[in-house]
């Protein structure tokens, strides 16, 4: 086993459990049935826009690290295929 097959292997790993626990910290968009009754929450102005860039910044840092872990996979497959 290649030195590099640990260190992709030990990458993917840890990146798919910080996306886990990322997607777990986000909260749902989905109100649920009492949502639907009521006709929304009753959070002020300032508490939606605080919760809102709190959750926009886990959604980016969601999308980078998935992105990131995107090119890790693509670039193992590509050295597992042309390093013999």
């Amino acid at each position: 086993m290649a030195w590099y097959h640990v260190v992709f292997g030990v990458a993917l790993i840890v990146l798919s459990i910080v996306i886990v626990v990322l997607i777990l910290l986000q909260e749902s968009n989905q109100q649920g049935l009492s949502g639907a009754i009521s006709g929304g929450s009753s959070d002020s102005f300032f508490g939606k826009n605080k919760g809102r860039t709190d959750e926009a910044k886990k959604a980016f840092l969601t999308k980078i690290l998935v992105a990131v872990f995107s090119v890790i996979v693509l670039a193992s497959v590509l050295v597992m295929i042309f390093v013999k």
